[in-house]
């Protein structure tokens, strides 16, 4: 339910209503904008006579929300969501560029990839610690101590880190990390995300391999609703019939989800196609739809990654690529 306040209501007014909808069991959302102010309302509605909430003098209108997604929803929150990490911005004009390993192997290897996507632009570095492979025989990575290389690039380069987490019990362990991916597998761990939305950190939430908008959406409700507003939503590609690509990058679910969510949206070019080749012009064609930032994966040496490597570019291909994004960012009339 969004209630839509008159201009120039009283602050004391509308704190009284706050409270009069608290004392219904109702979470608000209050957003004042330039020319509107709204109240959404989440939880039972139900409890909520419509007619006497019209009745007060301060109320504009009162309208019913269908979709079932409410915090997330553009209605109750008109202006973009700009998560702050450090002094780094996604959303609302600012781009998030995100670079660095799909595992991180050895300390070498995750200071150097650092290093070398801060040089060519990139402002988070982004490292799997934990991964989660479908062949129990792969590398499921470094774990513990690979969040403490990654730590570890994070002091040399100074760059927010971005990492995915898989389980409840390591959420400990993740206390110095700066954005807390829920990869893939994981949108719809309700459990999981319950959790991270009673935590302060903004979370990378990615769409599920055969899910549907509404399910990522419903996903990044979780977290909205346990109290956590600092939700990332990240497009990954969805499983369909063809083959030739590892997934299939939906970019039309970017300017849907921006008319639907207030939420920043970003695009992983390198799951979503699988192929080195593909990721500049998947890149370029997400900001063309309204990306408000890019994840792409970069190794020192591809050929020999523990995992990913067809799809990781190499440090000088990745400064190539961030050079054609810089421009087409600029152009879009964004910042990185």
């Amino acid at each position: 339910m969004i209630v839509i306040l008159k201009d120039n209501a009283p602050k004391d007014s509308i704190d009284k209503l706050l409270k009069q909808f608290e004392d219904l069991g109702l979470k608000n959302h209050y957003s004042q904008g330039t020319h509107t102010t709204l109240i959404g309302l989440v939880g039972d509605t139900s409890k909520v006579d419509i007619d006497m909430v019209k009745a007060n003098e301060i109320v504009k209108d009162v309208k019913r929300v269908s979709e079932p997604y409410k915090a997330v929803n553009r209605k109750f929150h008109p202006k973009d969501t700009i998560v702050e990490v450090s002094d780094r911005k996604i959303g609302g004009g600012y781009f998030g560029m995100i670079a660095g390993p799909c595992s991180i192997e050895s300390e070498e290897q995750i200071i150097e990839v650092a290093q070398a996507v801060k040089k060519s632009g990139a402002n988070f570095l982004r490292g799997g610690a934990f991964k989660p492979r479908t062949s129990p025989y792969a590398f499921q990575g470094l774990r513990d101590d690979g969040l403490k290389l990654l730590l570890k690039a994070k002091e040399v380069t100074g760059m927010p880190i971005v990492t995915e987490i898989m389980s409840l019990s390591h959420l400990d362990l993740f206390s110095d990390v700066d954005v807390i991916q829920v990869g893939a597998r994981n949108m719809q761990n309700f459990e999981l995300l319950k959790e991270l939305g009673h935590c302060n950190k903004p979370i990378l939430l990615k769409r599920g391999l055969a899910n549907t908008i509404e399910e990522f959406l419903m996903s990044a409700e979780y977290i909205m609703a346990g109290g956590n507003t600092n939700v990332i939503l990240c497009e990954r590609g969805i499983r369909t019939f063809e083959t030739a690509m590892r997934n299939t990058l939906d970019l039309a679910s970017i300017p849907f989800l921006k008319k639907e969510t207030h939420l920043p949206i970003i695009v992983d070019p390198s799951h979503a196609t699988g192929l080195t080749d593909l990721v500049e012009p998947m890149s370029k064609a997400s900001i063309a739809c309204g990306a408000d930032g890019i994840m792409i994966e970069v190794h020192n040496n591809p050929k020999k990654a523990l995992c990913d490597g067809a799809q990781s570019l190499t440090p000088e291909q990745f400064d190539n690529v961030m050079k054609t994004i810089k421009a087409y960012v600029e152009f879009e009339g964004k910042q990185i």
